[in-house]
């Protein structure tokens, strides 16, 4: 899987749990969970769960604690995987 899929991936993931008053032209590498995309903590931990769906991987709570934005979660997606 390229990075440019991986990117896609969590884009179509993150969409599913965006707020009303934010876009998905808003998701963005640099953009941060909460504070920019206004995702709720309860949104973030099914985004989580759906990441490792959709990566066959497993996600600690080190790992989320490190997930604050969009690349954030790409770079330990990305260590996940190279574990692997």
């Amino acid at each position: 899987m390229t990075e440019k899929e991986k990117y896609h991936t969590l884009k179509e993931i993150v969409k599913i749990y965006l707020p009303d008053d934010v876009s998905v032209e808003q998701i963005q590498p640099e953009s941060n969970f909460t504070t920019e995309l206004n995702i709720n903590s309860a949104n973030l931990v099914d985004i989580v769960l759906d990441v490792e769906d959709a990566f066959d991987i497993r996600l600690e709570n080190e790992d989320m604690d490190g997930m604050l934005t969009v690349k954030d979660a790409l770079s330990i997606i990305e260590t996940k995987l190279s574990e692997k």
